[in-house]
Order: structure tokens, then sequence, then C-alpha cells
């Protein structure tokens, strides 16, 4: 596609905002990668694991663990009835291990309430535990093919350059991006359903973060941002980039791969070095047992919840 000058006459809102959502689909008939939980076989129970699941996760780590976590527990009950111990092994290394835990407790109150069945009410699954309102939106857009208003980070860098003329969103979404949001979602459920899944593709694969592929994009002549001549990121001074080595998230996570592959319960000696010092792993390990992660047993020694 040709440079766009910034001085380019962009369509005014409505008509850029009908385009937007028009070209995006349909780029994402043919663009949308082939993950399993999009297939016409997949099941709402399917969708709702896989969304927790890619919280904070990329999709490459995600779909083995989600295969075999939907082979060995297809259905809510399958999953309530799981020891919890099962459940933090086969959640392997995803991280952040307390969404295994709420995705076992949100199992258990679906069969509860539900009689087993995931429902397509938005305050329903809202009501669910560790179900938030991103999380209930998508399940009721890619499960259920309803209208819902869903935006994850992906879908905010979308809207933020082709309609706010912005590199990328504010640190925490604001009301008016919310707003924004909500008045570009189609009336028609089936089209605002596969907005959804779009406007998210269109961020993580081609309206990327930090190397967008403008070139490939199918709305860039819609793009305001583009259009300003790629302005920079207004908020850059208010992010944070998250450390990772040394840290206590990186300590929890070596004593959660040791618990996992431990047979027999472990001393905490032999935990020892799975921080620079003795007083992190304790600090670590008292936080896994106080998430109910880890407990301890009489003899001092730790391993994965029993129950």
């Amino acid at each position: 596609m040709p440079h766009l000058d910034p001085a380019t006459q962009l369509p005014d809102p409505p008509s850029r905002q009908a385009a937007l959502v028009a070209r995006t689909v349909a780029w994402f008939d043919d663009a949308a990668r082939d993950l399993p939980w999009r297939r016409a076989d997949r099941t709402p129970w399917g969708v709702l694991v896989s969304e927790v699941m890619l919280q904070q996760t990329p999709v490459v780590r995600v779909e083995p663990v989600w295969r075999a976590w939907m082979e060995r527990w297809p259905a809510p009950a399958h999953l309530a009835a799981a020891p919890t111990a099962d459940v933090l092994r086969a959640w392997d290394r995803l991280g952040y291990p307390r969404r295994a835990l709420r995705l076992a407790d949100c199992a258990r109150a679906i069969v509860e309430r539900h009689d087993g069945a995931v429902p397509d009410d938005e305050d329903a699954l809202r009501a669910l535990p560790g179900i938030g309102e991103y999380t209930a939106a998508a399940v009721r857009a890619f499960a259920f093919g309803r209208r819902s208003v869903v935006v994850d980070t992906n879908v905010r860098r979308v809207l933020a350059r082709t309609l706010g003329g912005t590199a990328l969103g504010a640190p925490s979404p604001t009301a008016a991006e919310r707003a924004v949001a909500a008045g570009v979602v189609p009336d028609d459920e089936a089209t605002a359903a596969r907005w959804a899944a779009a406007s998210m593709e269109l961020g993580a694969v081609v309206c990327t973060a930090r190397a967008p592929r403008c070139g490939a994009c199918p709305v860039a002549d819609l793009c305001a941002w583009r259009a300003a001549g790629h302005p920079p990121d207004e908020h850059a001074h208010r992010r944070r980039a998250q450390a990772w080595h040394g840290t206590d998230r990186q300590v929890r996570g070596r004593v959660m791969a040791a618990l996992r592959a431990a047979v027999d319960p472990v001393p905490g000696a032999l935990l020892a070095d799975s921080g620079p010092d003795q007083a992190q792993v304790d600090r670590c390990l008292a936080g896994l047992v106080e998430d109910g992660l880890v407990e301890q047993d009489d003899a001092g020694r730790y391993h994965l919840p029993v129950g």
C-alpha cells in the first residue's frame, strides 16, 4: 500500500467505523489462524478454558496445554472432580498457576449452578469464579456467537490507532475507550461476534505493539495514527517493563516446577536453590501456601495440594 501523507483526509468517523468493521471481518475470513478453540466443533467449555489460559500467555504456549487439558477434562464436570495436584501438574508452565485453581473453581460452580453447561448470559458468566468482564464478553461472542463488547490489549491498540490516532492506549482502559469500543460493535449478533474475533486477530498478528505491519494491514488507509505520521506513544513514560530474572515470580515458578515433578513431599532445604537467597525462597513458599498452590506437611515438607 502507498505511504500516506500526514495531510491525508480520512473518511468521516461513522463511515470509517463501518469500513473498519467490514474490511477487518473480510480480512479475517481469509487470514484467521487455525486454532482449535475456533473450529466448528468447539464447545463453550473449550472456549472458556482457552480464554483463561490465554491471559498474559502467548498462543504458541497455550495450544499444546489446551489440547491435553481438553482431552483429559472435556467438560466442566470432569475438571470439577479432578484432584488439585493433577490440575496444577496439567497447567504445567503456563504461568500464573492461580488461574488453574480459579478454572477448577469455575468448573465446580458451572456444575452446581448451571447443571454442567457453560451459561451464555454475560451476568451469569461474570458471577463465576475467576471470570471477569473481558472473559465473559469473549465467551459470549466466541462460544455462542452473541453480541458483546470484547476489548483486550489487541483490540484497544487497533482502535487507538485507527480511530484515535495514537500509538497505544493509556496503561489502563478508560471509560472513553470503552464507549468507543461499544460504539463500533455492529448491531447484528453474528457480525458483532465476527468483529470481536477479527479485531483481536488484527492486533495480534498485524497491528502489533512494537513492529506493526502496516503494509499488510487491510485498513491502513483508514488509520488515523498512520495518517498522522506514526506519532510516538504519548504514555511511554507511564509504562514499566516487567523484570523477570531474580523476581519472586521466577522463584515461585521454579518451586512449582520442582513440586510438579516430585512424587513425594519435598524438604524445604531441597528447594533452597530456587532463588538467589533463602529469605526470598521462604517468602515465595509462604506466598504459595497462602495462595493454596502448595501445602506443607507436619514434617515441614512441601507438596502440591492433595484435595
